[in-house]
């Protein structure tokens, strides 16, 4: 396989590095001399902060239980019962995290509330599409999630009972996932743009007992109805002991539910019932392309010290910030937004379109809630590059440190533009894991340098490696993505897996006894981290393995093209055709001169082999309900599989383009390998 971002044979400049006195005030630095003088770390040498950080990195990953229980002691995490090690058995799957601890993540989310300089500040910050924060406050947070949790157990949910929510990204659904975990119930979320076959799909597998559910909600400047959707749900999940209205769009509860309001009227502290390291949490969902979704059971303790040392550590986060990503329930990112609360940073909870009045929304947000750290999809920023904002410019940035970005590879014009257009001084954080870690492999580091179309480095306690096929390491060269020692924040288990056997076929089939992701990485000698996309829709022309992401940086350069999709497809007769589908941006038209733009273009950018066989417009790209491009489908039905067999209809965000590609297939299929393209 080759790589677009290969390491070039001089060393590049960085597009950005942290001064001294802010690399020096990280609180990864601190923690740095903690763990050197309590618990064995090499020691910081403090002139040279790319040395420190691998020395480190590298003692986190060879003393798993040293690191782990620095990170315990430097969050203070309260365990209500002390664990007898730190890691019984390090095998994947499998490995025991912690055992004889008990603790609850919702006690430590809400612990900045008990701080009398905390307590009257904001916790989070709700905004919609009209841009105007509301705040709720520490006190105020602790106050609606002791009550609600009160009302729960009245309803008799019990430690491992299942809640589920039908919500929007609104503060009622950080409460009711506090409330839940307070009482060691597990939650689980959708958004409300979900339809009814999709919900039923991840929350008939989990049995709620309890569904907490909005009457509709607001995007794109219009209102949308979902009380049919909630009787659809209502009929469809016979374990429900209650359902829980929340009046988003102002209707009354329908007959038998109860009243969001009356669940959190009272003034009761919040009581934590005090479970195992590894009880679960939450349950979240693959995206179900191909059968209904795995639901990946996390815990409470390894989400915990995860997301701490995640969010405390790599994302620098803590009281006096503000952190805002643009997400939603139905993703694993809202998960990761809301447990900022555990470093004491208020949340922007931002409920509304991501372009909506116009490109620049997201920023706006940024804006007028102060964020320190925005997250957002380098999808945006490729939109905002297009649009030709200038946001530095234009607003008021002054307070913002740090814009991340995750769901595919930011390409390096992303970085160059974030640069250039929205503060030369701003730290930029590519990130990238996955709902199944519910965190980050590798990404975001305070005190490194930043390098144009790279992830910082691989996160502590994280022994991410890029191994060649017959398990070989590769430095420099794209291999991959596997991590060869456990996390705190692997999945415990999935629902409904006798014997684990879906979990073990998932990630440690093709590497007994390590972590295979799915991703194609390179692990460049500075020890930085390029992505280059899912191994599993890997191009392979005659012999050479191409990642997707390259060429979608490539491509999606030009003005006139909005998004891309590249397969390869294996024919009947031995060949093998690769097609480029492209939506246009609005006025343009796909006609010989533009598809000789995109063929010099890859040419020039990549390499002769990465020029497909044919352009193709499309009226769209179809996509995950998370916004991945579903890449294997389109491949599948381009050979000639039916749509029913290919994917879940619930799974997508437009069935219609996928029969574009079903009908394509057909037609393709009436003619010989040669026609495609060869």
């Amino acid at each position: 396989m080759t790589a677009a971002h290969a390491v070039p044979p001089t060393e590049p400049a960085p597009l950005w590095r942290p001064s001294r006195d802010r690399a020096a005030g990280a609180r990864l630095t601190a923690f740095h001399a903690h763990a050197a003088a309590h618990h064995g770390a090499p020691r910081p040498t403090s002139d040279h902060p790319e040395a420190d950080y691998a020395a480190l990195h590298r003692w986190s990953v060879d003393h798993l239980d040293a690191f782990w229980a620095a990170v315990a002691d430097w969050f203070d995490v309260r365990f209500a019962t002390p664990h007898r090690s730190v890691l019984a058995d390090r095998r994947m799957p499998g490995a025991r995290w912690f055992p004889g601890a008990t603790l609850n993540y919702a006690e430590h989310a809400l612990r900045s509330a008990l701080d009398p300089a905390l307590a009257d500040r904001p916790a989070l910050l709700r905004v919609d599409e009209r841009h105007e924060p509301e705040a709720v406050t520490w006190s105020e947070l602790r106050r609606q999630v002791g009550s609600l949790a009160a009302a729960l157990r009245e309803l008799g949910v019990r430690p491992g009972d299942r809640v589920s929510g039908y919500l929007p990204n609104i503060p009622e659904a950080a409460v009711a996932l506090l409330a839940t975990a307070g009482i060691g119930a597990v939650w689980t979320s959708c958004a409300p743009d979900f339809g009814a076959r999709s919900v039923l799909d991840r929350f008939q597998q989990v049995e709620p007992v309890v569904l907490i559910t909005v009457d509709g909600y607001r995007y794109g400047g219009r209102t949308h109805d979902r009380a049919a959707t909630v009787e659809e749900l209502r009929a469809g999940l016979p374990s429900l002991r209650a359902v829980v209205h929340v009046p988003l769009l102002g209707t009354a509860a329908p007959a038998g539910a109860l009243e969001w309001g009356a669940l959190t009227a009272s003034d009761v502290e919040p009581e934590f019932d005090q479970v195992p390291f590894d009880h679960p949490l939450w349950v979240l969902y693959s995206s179900g392309t191909t059968g209904l979704p795995k639901a990946i059971v996390h815990s409470q303790g390894g989400i915990l010290l995860e997301h701490l040392k995640q969010l405390g550590l790599h994302c620098d986060l803590g009281p006096g910030d503000r952190f805002f990503w643009y997400t939603s329930t139905g993703w694993m990112m809202w998960n990761f937004l809301v447990s900022g609360l555990l470093t004491g940073t208020t949340v922007v909870l931002y409920d509304g379109g991501a372009g909506y009045p116009d490109t620049a929304a997201q920023w706006r947000v940024a804006e007028r809630t102060g964020a320190t750290l925005f997250g957002t999809s380098a999808a945006y920023v490729t939109a905002c590059a297009k649009a030709d904002l200038h946001p530095a410019r234009d607003l008021d940035l002054s307070a913002l440190r740090c814009v991340a970005t995750t769901g595919s590879p930011l390409p390096p014009d992303g970085f160059r533009w974030l640069h250039e257009r929205a503060g030369a001084d701003l730290w930029i954080a590519s990130v990238s894991g996955g709902t199944d870690v519910c965190s980050c492999f590798a990404g975001a580091v305070p005190t490194l340098p930043v390098y144009t179309g790279e992830l910082q480095a691989p996160g502590l306690g994280t022994d991410l490696r890029a191994w060649a096929q017959d398990g070989r390491p590769l430095t420099d060269e794209v291999g991959e993505l596997v991590v060869a020692a456990p996390m705190p924040s692997m999945p415990v288990r999935f629902w409904n897996d006798e014997g684990d056997a879906r979990y073990r076929d998932a990630y440690f089939d093709t590497f007994p006894g390590v972590w295979r992701h799915g991703d194609w990485i390179t692990l460049t000698s500075r020890g930085t981290v390029v992505i280059h996309g899912r191994s599993d829709s890997t191009l392979n022309r005659q012999g050479v393995r191409m990642g997707s992401a390259d060429i979608y940086e490539a491509v999606e350069r030009l003005p006139e093209i909005r998004e891309s999709l590249v397969v390869g497809v294996e024919l009947p007769d031995g060949g093998y055709w690769m097609p480029l589908f492209v939506r246009l941006a609005e006025g343009a038209a796909l006609d010989d001169t533009l598809r000789d733009d995109i063929r010099r273009t890859i040419r020039e950018r990549l390499s002769p082999r990465h020029v497909p066989d044919e352009v193709i417009e499309v009226p769209g790209v179809p996509h995950t309900l998370t916004g991945k491009r579903l890449e294997v489908p389109v491949k599948r039905l381009l050979q000639g599989a039916a749509l029913e067999s290919t994917v879940n209809p619930g799974s997508v965000d437009d069935l219609e383009l996928l029969r574009f590609f079903e009908r394509l297939g057909r037609e393709r299929a009436t003619v010989s390998g040669a026609d495609y393209g060869g």
